[in-house]
């Protein structure tokens, strides 16, 4: 009788023990996975640092509504510009959500989503200045445009090495060149017309003389080259976000 009561006892603490680990198990099972966005902290309005020193943005937020919708977790990593794709080939990030242009030379190193916005580059100057959007970018003038940026590429690649006689100034930030534009020490500043529109609601001094662009300027989020499962849940929450009633909520609270 004793060994039937031990016996007894034994399988009880056994299917315990079993339940046990198996809870354990699945609630491991069911733990979202967490990818980090890799962002430039200084790009409103799609990626920025808020006045609480929170990750604020139009890509920001988008992303916050895909991860909800598909089951992961995010989070917001700001990283110097110049350096991020190699950041992201290191795998210290999972992926760019932050206003990243579309380009050949980049899709050689990084692989795309879909894209979700077009944009153009613009040419912003004081506002006590007499120069164009030609001016601007010619007769000895120097322009300030941003490291690792598409425009800077733009004004390298058709204009300099075409003999336009145009000196570039490059700078860590955008804002930086700003700086150096209302002070006198240099003609002019290039960035995509998104981010210009947020400098001249928050600083004085200047104006924008011109935007220009191929038609093919777009942003889409950039990750690394065979990530497909990723590739393919970024790409289902773009399409869902841009089907949905956010979308055009958040293109309405960053005028876009």
């Amino acid at each position: 009788m004793k060994r039937n009561k031990s016996t007894l006892v034994n399988i009880l603490l056994i299917l315990t023990f079993t339940l046990l680990i198996g809870g354990i198990v699945i609630g491991q099972a069911q733990e979202k996975k967490t990818y980090i966005n890799g962002i430039d902290p200084d790009f409103p309005p799609f990626a920025f640092i808020d006045k609480e020193g929170k990750p604020a943005g139009f890509d920001v937020e988008s992303v916050d509504w895909i991860a909800k919708e598909m089951g992961f977790e995010v989070k917001h990593q700001p990283t110097a510009w110049d350096t991020i794709i190699p950041t992201l080939n290191a795998k210290k990030i999972d992926f760019i959500a932050s206003g990243l242009s579309v380009t050949a030379e980049r899709a050689q190193v990084i692989a795309y989503t879909i894209p979700y916005y077009e944009h153009k580059w613009s040419l912003v100057v004081r506002a006590d200045s007499d120069l164009n959007v030609v001016t601007g970018l010619s007769k000895g003038n120097t322009v300030g445009v941003q490291r690792g940026t598409t425009g800077a590429n733009w004004i390298e690649d058709s204009l300099i090495k075409n003999g336009v006689d145009v000196k570039i100034k490059v700078y860590d930030t955008f804002t930086l060149a700003i700086e150096d534009l209302l002070n006198g020490r240099i003609d002019s500043a290039v960035q995509d017309d998104t981010m210009v529109k947020e400098i001249l609601k928050a600083r004085s001094g200047l104006k924008e003389v011109g935007t220009w662009g191929t038609g093919e300027e777009k942003y889409a989020y950039g990750l690394r080259q065979g990530d497909t499962e990723l590739l393919n849940l970024l790409n289902e929450g773009l399409k869902k976000i841009m089907s949905s009633p956010k979308w055009e909520e958040l293109k309405a609270k960053y005028s876009l």
